[in-house]
This record gives C-alpha cells, structure tokens and sequence, in this order.
C-alpha cells in the first residue's frame, strides 16, 4: 500500500509540473554585452536543477575524499578491534581448556588492540604461569599496571598466582597493594590468608581467621585447623620465654582457650618452663569446658612436686571426676601416675590396674605397664617389675 500511494503522489507531481510547464511562457534573459541570452523559464529551472545536482556531487566527492584517511584509519581500527576481541575469545577458550601456549599466542594478539591489552596481559600471565614461567608471568603482570580500572583484578590474579608458585613474599607484597586501596571483599581475605599461611605469619592469619568466621565465608573445619596451627606455632615459637607464653596466652580468646588443642599446647609450654600451676589451671578450666583424654593425661604432667598441697589437691580433683567416668582408662591411668608421685602405693596399683582393665588404646597399655613396674621397683618387687617391663615392650611392639 505504501508503494502504490508514492506511485500515485509521484504520477501527480509528474502530472502537475508537465500541466503547469505548458501553461509557462515566462522567460529569462542573460545580459552580458555585448552578449545576451534568452531563456525559457522551463528550461531555466531544469538548468538550475542540473547545476545544483552537478554542484552538490562533486561537493560531496571532495568531502568524501578529504574524509578518506579518516574512513581509511577507523576502518583500520575497526579491523583491529574485531581481530583482537576475536583474540580475546580464543585465548578465554585455549586457557579453559588448558591449551595455556595457545591461549598465551592469542592473548598476545589480543594485546595489540588498546582496549584489550591490558585484560589480555592478565590472561597471558595466567598462561604462562601454568606452563611454568615465572619471569613471563611477571613481565604480563607489569604490563597491565598501566589500566587503573583492572588494579583489583591484576593484584588478585599476582597474590593468587603467587601464592600457587609458592612465593609468600611476592604475594604479601600485593596483598599490602590491595589493602592499600581499600578492597576488602571476601575472595581478597581468602586470598590474604592463603598468603600469610604459606608465609607463616600466624597473627595475621588468626585475624583473617576471625574475619572470615564473622562474615561465614570459612568451612569450621578449616577455621579449627588454621587456628591449630597458628597457635602451635605460636605457643611453640615462644617456648624460650616464660613472658612471651604468658602475653600469647593473654591473646587468645577465652573461647580458643578452651578449646582442647590449644590448653593442651598451652599447658606442655608451661611445664616446659616449670609453670606447672598455671599449667594446671589452664587444663582445669579447659576441662570444666569440654573433656578431653588429651587434657587429662596433660594434667598429669602438670602435677606437683611430691608431698605438696598442690599435688594433693590435683589427686583430690582427679577423684572427684572418677565418680563421675569410672570407666575412663585415661583418667585412671593419670590418678595412679599422681598417687604414684605422692607414693601412695596401695591407691596407684589400684587406678594402674582399672587402667590398664578398660584400656582399649596400645599406648595407654604400654604407660599403664610402664608405671605398674616402676611402682613394683619402688616397692621391691623386681619379678612383678620385670613381667610388667616384659608387657610395656610387647606392647610398644605391637
């Protein structure tokens, strides 16, 4: 319908101009003396409209060339862009599937488009860090330092590489970068923690710990195990100084404190130093908390010196929590160790034997036989002693 309405308008022009020219006797006259012109008016205005369309073409044809290099040049760089972005893609593709020498080529080619060269240097670093080039690596890290819209992307991509090529300091370098501007989100804290594992910077790491336990961005599991180590090596690390163990200990959180590994590691730091009240004091509230056998047999080895009122009190409490586990091999076994001390034969046969009767572990056996002979020995009981000795290395064997 549009088509045959424009035929209509146009065959009504066309209708028009050809009725309206035959009734036009006007006319138009050039005088240039001594020349003169004459002119229909009709032919005039064709000549006129001749003359602009001549005009107007080689205006436009000018201007077209003198756009030329212009055209020419953004063409060009049109041609450029869709080469590099079709770069980009292969070399996304080639690093999927693990082709990282392609995917290194491509990003290469990538590179030479401007928009993409510094997103391309952050997949040729990826590259080349698979295949084993470090050096290559850092050069493409480098090179994207000059795109400020991609610095959280290029420190993640180096504390993360860093960290898989074992390279803690490297990676704490960027890990300092990116605190610096400001970035905070959960992957960066993953990554920091990764960091100052392998670098073994154990206060860090327990903050990171605590950060990543409030946001729920951390297994428990893992969040146990980290905190583990960091106190181990903490608690070990200061074993030489008897105000170093108290000020980590003050450190740590009530709720750590408690926590069976780190009393345990805690208290065997203390009886190290000759600490052994605190020792006590600290597997006592650690076992009011939760109870552990690691626990028990520790605060056995925190006990007094014999005849004391320390030691007495510690064979009085271990009593006490027999009521309540009468089948505890662990707790018999430290009960008899501590009536042992205080030389209370009778008592430490008695807690020896119950220990080593519901004993279901080789090494609470094998202790249980160590200590029954040490008591016939005290005793003056070298068959019994020797039968007992015979039994602790059949065990240690088995």
């Amino acid at each position: 319908m549009r088509v045959f309405l424009s035929l209509v308008i146009l065959f009504a022009a066309a209708i028009g101009l050809a009725v309206g020219a035959r009734f036009n006797s006007g006319n138009v006259v050039f005088f240039y003396p001594p020349y003169r012109v004459d002119l229909s008016l009709n032919f005039f205005i064709v000549l006129a409209a001749l003359v602009f369309a001549v005009l107007f073409a080689v205006l436009n044809a000018i201007r077209s060339t003198q756009k030329m290099p212009q055209r020419v040049a953004a063409y060009r760089r049109e041609k450029r862009d869709r080469e590099g972005n079709r770069a980009m893609r292969d070399a996304l593709k080639a690093l999927f599937e693990g082709r990282f020498g392609h995917a290194e080529k491509a990003a290469m080619r990538a590179s030479e488009s401007p928009d993409n060269a510094a997103l391309s240097a952050l997949i040729a670093a990826r590259a080349a860090h698979r295949m084993g080039q470090p050096e290559r690596r850092n050069v493409w890290l480098s090179k994207a330092q000059d795109e400020p819209s991609l610095k959280t992307a290029r420190l993640m991509t180096a504390i993360e590489l860093s960290i898989d090529g074992h390279e803690p300091s490297l990676a704490l370098d960027a890990v300092k970068e990116l605190n610096a501007s400001g970035t905070r989100h959960i992957h960066a804290l993953r990554l920091a923690l990764k960091a100052n594992q392998r670098a073994k910077n154990w206060p860090e790491v327990l903050r990171l710990v605590r950060l990543l336990d409030k946001r729920n961005a951390i297994h428990p599991a893992l969040s146990r195990r980290l905190r583990e180590m960091a106190y181990e090596d903490l608690l070990t690390s200061q074993a030489h100084d008897t105000e170093s163990i108290r000020r980590v200990l003050a450190s740590i959180p009530v709720d750590d404190r408690l926590q069976p590994f780190v009393a345990v590691r805690a208290a065997r730091a203390l009886n190290a130093k000759g600490l052994h009240d605190e020792a006590r004091s600290v597997v006592e509230k650690a076992l009011a908390a939760k109870w552990d056998e690691r626990l028990v047999r520790t605060y056995g080895n925190s006990a007094g010196a014999e005849g004391s009122s320390a030691l007495l009190a510690q064979i009085e409490r271990c009593e006490e929590w027999a009521q309540t586990r009468p089948t505890d091999a662990e707790l018999a076994l430290t009960l008899g160790t501590l009536c042992l001390r205080q030389k209370l034969w009778g008592k430490a046969q008695r807690h020896l034997e119950h220990a080593l009767s519901d004993a279901t572990e080789a090494e609470t056996v094998r202790e249980a036989h160590l200590k029954l002979a040490q008591l016939h020995e005290a005793l003056n009981q070298p068959e019994q002693a020797a039968e007992h000795y015979r039994q602790c290395a059949l065990a240690t064997i088995l």
